[in-house]
């Protein structure tokens, strides 16, 4: 289904990629914020990679996306953690 905001066709499979500084719990922070929105996200959902010099990492999350607004909430939640320091 369309929601007419877009060339997205719901529900469809979208990758999200939240960066920030590898620290302990970071990517358990990510899943944490995810899953409250996406409560079945399934750990093969989850990929996680540390910058060259291992100072950052990239989990990257494919979440079952049913909708516009739940990405849109899921953005504002992710976005407004300190821990994040950008989602693509």
């Amino acid at each position: 289904m369309n929601d007419g905001e877009g060339p997205l066709q719901f529900p469809c499979d979208f990758p999200l990629k939240v960066m920030g500084r590898a620290e302990a719990g970071f990517e358990a922070h990510v899943v944490t914020l995810v899953r409250r929105h996406v409560p079945d996200l399934g750990e093969a959902a989850v990929q996680t990679r540390a910058s060259g010099r291992g100072n950052y990492l990239s989990v990257t999350v494919r979440v079952r996306a049913r909708s516009r607004a739940q990405l849109d909430a899921l953005y504002r939640e992710l976005t407004a953690s300190e821990r994040v320091l950008m989602v693509l």
